[in-house]
């Protein structure tokens, strides 16, 4: 019998002007937290899709406990004990918990679906993870990081021998990661085999046992991720290494750009945003910090117009604007990039070129005539600009990598050339090498007077970038610190853990 519980050999596909996979080899050992690592584009996400029969490889073979297995679609998959946790979240959002675990496969009774027993087991396994859920709950009433511990307990549901998780961190909050890493621990215990994908590199050592990294669609090697130094793992991923991760020049300036007063989503039940008032300067990031559900995408949508009912005054250049949408918004320089490009930013049916130039289409069109050569030359720029990897204008977005689709979000919103722009989790699904080049950016943007909020979760980005961070604890500000304070991570999550402030200007 084979030592490895899964093992792929010379696996290719090739997509429309793109080999997204060339010669690739991986292995799973039984009980094994396995990391999968790589810049967005280099092919992690596509050798999951054939492990998971979404895609069909033109070359290659996997065996299953040495023995080989076709993997023809999803239930073969599911039929040979894989089972996938994808990166962008699928559960129907008006269906319940317990509905949604159980879709396809519902038990039945004597008069159809057995209701009563589908929500008992589905209570079960919520309550086995402590999660707090309870599984009659429609699923769009869940923060997206309850919806992606209900997609964790959907697929351990099935019972596999292989899970895979893409990015499972993303969307949830240090709390519900150590519950995550327990049930990982928990499962290798139990034999099952986990591939793991993540961009955040200090999870290797806490969770993973070895590490494959793959570049440009190809093989580069597998190590022991307790002997491979960070940097070692970071040159194999993007062929070079790093000199500067970060990039942040500090310029102080007095000259205050945006203030906003009492902004507040206007709510008397589930209130998000609770009488909040900061203000930005002229070319700094502010960084704003908290735990999930502490209210600061929603403060930004606040600010952006795209809060119905909500209150409070908003100043640009000191002087006062109303903004009741995201066209006024724009109107006054305010930009942002969302935090969920699925469902907030992109067109996932049309081109680069399209999702390029959405915003700026006034630059090349004229009296109904298209400038034609213009949209190119303004698709290219920010190509360029950031790095994008994308066969031609024409590429679908859809087809790009989930970092890749970010770039094309940032560079959209660039186009506008604002003097604000708000960045939600910016990074979030990014490998390293596009992080430095998208911090690089987000510098020389500051460098020009541009102003920028960045909402993160990552707290070593918002005390590397930041010049002056603002904490939020259930919808209010606790504090704001600047960088050459105690800008620490320590000092951070004091403040996210608490109010210490209320809603008074900080």
């Amino acid at each position: 019998m084979s030592e490895n519980l899964l093992e792929m050999k010379n696996i290719c596909k090739s997509f429309p002007g793109v080999k997204a996979l060339q010669n690739v080899d991986f292995q799973l050992k039984p009980g094994e937290i396995h990391a999968l690592l790589g810049e967005n584009g280099a092919g992690k996400s596509t050798l999951i899709k054939v492990l998971g029969g979404i895609y069909h490889p033109e070359e290659g073979q996997i065996f299953i406990d040495g023995k080989e297995v076709a993997i023809t679609d999803v239930n073969s998959a599911r039929d040979n004990g894989i089972s996938i946790i994808h990166q962008e979240l699928v559960l129907v959002p008006y269906m319940t918990v317990a509905e949604n675990i159980f879709l396809g496969r519902e038990p039945k009774g004597k008069f159809g679906v057995d209701f009563a027993l589908m929500r008992k087991r589905a209570q079960e396994m919520l309550d086995q993870f402590d999660l707090g859920i309870d599984a009659d709950t429609l699923v769009a009433n869940l923060s997206i990081a309850q919806q992606q511990m209900v997609e964790i307990v959907k697929a351990i549901s099935f019972n596999c021998r292989i899970l895979v998780m893409d990015e499972p961190t993303s969307s949830i909050s240090d709390k519900e990661i150590s519950a995550l890493f327990e049930i990982m621990r928990n499962l290798a215990r139990q034999n099952v085999g986990i591939i793991y994908i993540s961009h955040k590199m200090s999870e290797l050592n806490e969770v993973c046992d070895r590490v494959t990294v793959l570049r440009d669609g190809t093989y580069v090697g597998t190590r022991d991720v307790a002997t491979t130094p960070k940097d070692d793992l970071i040159a194999m991923m993007v062929g070079r290494e790093l000199d500067q991760y970060y990039t942040r020049d500090h310029v102080k300036s007095d000259e205050v750009v945006l203030k906003c007063v009492d902004i507040d989503d206007g709510k008397k039940k589930h209130k998000r945003v609770d009488h909040v008032s900061f203000e930005i300067h002229k070319g700094e990031i502010v960084g704003f910090a908290g735990l999930v559900g502490a209210g600061r995408s929603e403060t930004m949508q606040c600010v952006f117009g795209l809060t119905p009912g909500s209150t409070g005054e908003i100043y640009i250049d000191g002087q006062k604007v109303q903004i009741h949408s995201a066209v006024d918004a724009m109107k006054h320089g305010i930009a942002m990039v969302p935090e969920n490009r699925k469902v907030e930013g992109l067109y996932h049916q049309q081109s680069v070129r399209f999702n390029s130039t959405i915003e700026v289409l006034e630059q090349f069109i004229s009296k109904l005539r298209v400038n034609e050569k213009r949209e190119a030359e303004i698709t290219q720029e920010f190509i360029n600009k950031m790095s994008t990897k994308t066969p031609s204008h024409e590429q679908t977005v859809t087809n790009l990598s989930g970092g890749n689709q970010q770039k094309v979000m940032i560079g959209r919103w660039l186009a506008t050339a604002p003097k604000i722009l708000i960045l939600d989790e910016p990074t979030r699904g990014v490998d390293v090498g596009a992080k430095a080049e998208i911090y690089e950016i987000m510098n020389e943007l500051t460098k020009q007077g541009v102003s920028i909020i960045m909402i993160s979760s990552e707290l070593p980005e918002i005390i590397n970038m930041s010049d002056r961070v603002y904490v939020m604890y259930d919808g209010k500000l606790t504090g704001c610190i600047s960088y050459d304070e105690d800008l620490s991570q320590e000092a951070i999550m004091k403040l996210a853990t608490q109010e210490s402030a209320g809603g008074k200007t900080v």
